[in-house]
């Protein structure tokens, strides 16, 4: 079942929901606002951390939920060239230009369809927005089968550009925004991107074993956050591309104090796993403080900054090319 609610004359808010789950998203950055699954008592969790005033997405700038593009993560001095023509963007992260600028994808409004399963949304970034080529028309759909919610991204331009799409949802499996250090991580990843001081990547592919990137097997969280590993002391936390070994079912997290187990399955080659490093001073949903590390992001896309790091980059869309990228996330709960 599927139904909207008008939050005012701007926002609305579409609901899917079956007897298993609900979730909320808002048409302003297509942004997941609540995630609803049963826990071991059978009772409802939101999951994701938000904003009680619909208005706080717009305010700030925590991308809490929201669809992010054009181009996800950080791209070095916000600048690039393609078919010999250098582009300027906005900068907004240090010396970068982050999360598609100053106003990307995640404060736009975007129009909607929708039916009994799922949403469509849709959203035309104009030739030169933000600084990028091209006429972007791009599609994102939610749709809820049982207890997996499954987001696909469609896109088209009018001539060659960037395209890295992600959704910022900061999962925290017990229900409120409290320290993340117990919940279980599992990462089909033998390699990670180290960053740099700003966060970018440093072009460097780096193996997880013997350090604390490596959660090829199940372990606590808190066992990485309070590592002496200078790539944790840089980021202050989790902050870095985790290359996948598998294309599917990627990533697993695990909270015992809820039982509810997220499993996230994807089209792209990777995840940034963001650990809520900078969260401190907003006030989240039900007027609670929102705390560093009370969250993890698992930001499916690229490669950060592949335009500059990657021969022919898969980030580059071309005219008369389709965009296409998929990533599902599935609960379960145990006793």
């Amino acid at each position: 079942m599927t139904k909207v609610i008008h939050k005012n004359n701007l926002i609305d808010e579409i609901v899917l929901e079956n007897e298993d789950m609900s979730v909320h998203i808002l048409n302003l950055g297509a942004t997941i606002r609540n995630i609803y699954v049963k826990d071991n008592k059978n009772q409802f969790r939101d999951v994701v951390l938000g904003y009680d005033d619909v208005l706080d997405y717009m305010r700030y700038d925590g991308y809490l939920g929201a669809c992010v593009g054009r181009v996800a993560n950080r791209i070095k001095e916000g600048s690039f060239t393609l078919d010999g023509k250098t582009y300027h963007l906005p900068i907004n992260n240090g010396p970068n230009s982050l999360h598609g600028g100053l106003k990307g994808f995640s404060y736009r409004l975007f129009d909607y369809t929708y039916d009994d399963y799922q949403v469509i949304f849709h959203y035309v970034s104009t030739d030169g927005q933000e600084g990028y080529p091209g006429t972007l028309d791009f599609y994102v759909t939610y749709s809820l089968e049982q207890t997996t919610l499954k987001v696909d991204y469609r896109a088209t331009t009018t001539k060659t550009t960037l395209v890295n799409i992600t959704n910022h949802s900061y999962f925290n499996l017990s229900g409120e925004a409290s320290n993340i250090d117990e919940h279980y991580l599992q990462v089909k990843s033998s390699h990670y991107a180290p960053v740099d001081n700003d966060g970018l990547v440093t072009g460097e592919i780096a193996d997880v074993d013997h350090t604390p990137f490596d959660f090829r097997k199940e372990k606590t969280i808190g066992e990485a956050l309070h590592h002496d590993h200078e790539q944790i002391k840089i980021a202050c936390g989790l902050d870095h591309p985790f290359i996948f070994d598998e294309n599917h079912d990627q990533v697993t997290l695990r909270s015992e104090k809820s039982g509810i187990i997220m499993t996230v399955s994807t089209t792209l080659p990777l995840a940034q796993i963001y650990s809520a490093n900078y969260l401190d001073g907003r006030l989240g949903k039900h007027k609670k403080p929102m705390s560093s590390q009370t969250a993890l992001c698992i930001e499916t896309s690229y490669l950060p900054d592949s335009i500059h790091l990657e021969k022919d980059s898969p980030t580059i869309l071309h005219a008369g090319d389709k965009f296409h990228a998929s990533t599902s996330y599935t609960f379960t709960c145990e006793d």
